[in-house]
């Protein structure tokens, strides 16, 4: 077992620990430790009583600062009563002093309404005597009258008799309105007539060009679309020398004295429902700038002697390009196949349909945007006039009751009476 041993910091020998050298040790630091120990109690008793006198002095003080303010309270009071009894006796010297005002202006008019009473009692007296003379009047005046009456007979008699012609000439302008109303109705009802007789017309023309596709091209599938069923009139399907489908012609049949352009969107919606190649409408009347035919947006337009002429060119257009098609339906690859699909008559047709509806979503929404802003514009103004008399009425009352009235930050106001503080201060 090794020797312990420290080395003194004073002469660096080293020291062996004993019992002998560790207890004087021992008994010194423990007698530091004590006398620091008691040093810091000393210290704390010592803060400990001071703050037993600021407490105490605090109280005091408190006590003192409670009693100020019960006395100024009081003093406050009292002022008060005084201030509020002054004027209760000023508002009472106000009510006697008015309460005499009108005592004495009921005595003016009661004196007033006696001189008016005499006056009325003379005059009912002088009306009384002018009742009687307007009586002997009124007696000479119904004399005089008869007189009158005799004499003008022959004159309301003239006069009953125009009466009675202007009557009846009233009667005959109601009966010639009623004759021009009638007319109206029968103008109406021969146009309903005639729009009528249009349809039919247009039915039978209808049925004339099935009749003359049925002839000219007998190997077509040529089929009717029912009334009422979106489709157009005629569905044209047509059919190659060796029987196979070569594409679709969709007619529309119009008997009409007027263009419209809205059949040429119809007809187009219509071709993209039943996936047709080629899109025909046959009609009387043309739109501006077409004698015979014409090709408008994707539509062929023609008269009705052309429509047959322009059926076979289209028809044999349909036919080379199914020849075409047929040739090469062997040796195409999808990227082929996507391209003829791309540059195709159905895919051309389907991005005119979305192109359509978006440019119908575009006109909708600026009408909304429109309408809108209007609505905000108004919403705006109505705001803005509440704001502005609210922030007027709020000043009124600033200026009338003064502190009284507290700030409102979101209306930006100033008492009066701060504004005058704020000028002071700068």
């Amino acid at each position: 077992m090794s020797d312990p041993r420290i080395v003194c910091p004073n002469c660096s020998t080293p020291i062996r620990l004993t019992d002998t050298v560790v207890a004087p040790l021992i008994a010194r630091t423990r007698e530091q430790f004590e006398r620091q120990f008691a040093r810091k109690d000393a210290e704390f008793s010592k803060r400990e009583s001071s703050m037993r006198k600021m407490r105490a002095a605090l109280a005091k003080t408190r006590k003192a600062i409670d009693a100020e303010i019960a006395r100024k309270l009081r003093a406050e009071r009292t002022s008060i009563a005084k201030s509020e009894e002054k004027k209760v006796r000023r508002a009472l010297a106000g009510d006697l002093a008015e309460r005499d005002r009108r005592l004495a202006e009921l005595q003016r008019n009661l004196n007033a309404n006696r001189s008016k009473l005499a006056d009325a009692q003379k005059t009912q007296a002088e009306v009384m005597r002018k009742a009687r003379e307007l009586d002997d009047a009124k007696r000479e005046l119904d004399l005089k009258v008869e007189e009158k009456v005799q004499a003008s007979l022959a004159k309301v008699r003239s006069t009953a008799k125009a009466e009675a012609e202007d009557h009846l000439k009233n009667r005959v302008a109601e009966k010639e309105t009623q004759i021009a109303g009638m007319q109206r109705q029968i103008e109406q009802l021969r146009r309903k007539a005639e729009q009528g007789s249009q349809q039919l017309q247009g039915q039978a023309r209808e049925v004339e060009m099935e009749a003359l596709l049925c002839q000219r091209f007998p190997g077509d599938l040529i089929e009717p679309v029912p009334v009422g069923v979106p489709g157009g009139d005629i569905l044209h399907r047509v059919r190659g020398k060796a029987g196979q489908a070569c594409g679709t012609m969709l007619w529309e049949c119009k008997h009409t004295r007027t263009w419209s352009d809205r059949w040429l969107a119809k007809l187009r919606d219509d071709q993209r429902a039943v996936k047709a190649e080629i899109a025909l409408i046959v009609s009387s009347a043309l739109p501006h700038g077409v004698d015979s035919f014409g090709f408008i947006d994707n539509i062929w337009v023609t008269a009705p002697r052309f429509a047959i002429p322009l059926a076979m060119v289209l028809r044999q257009s349909l036919i080379d390009l199914a020849g075409t098609r047929l040739a090469v339906e062997g040796c195409r690859t999808k990227m082929e196949m996507v391209y003829q699909y791309l540059t195709g008559p159905q895919f051309r047709q389907h991005i005119e349909a979305i192109i359509e509806k978006f440019c119908e979503m575009q006109s909708d929404l600026d009408r909304e945007r429109r309408a809108t802003m209007r609505l905000w514009a108004k919403r705006e103004a109505q705001l803005n006039g509440v704001i502005s008399a609210s922030t007027r009425f709020y000043g009124d009352l600033q200026g009338i009751a003064g502190r009284a009235m507290p700030d409102i930050d979101s209306l930006g106001l100033l008492t009066i009476e701060d504004k005058a503080a704020t000028a002071t201060v700068s």
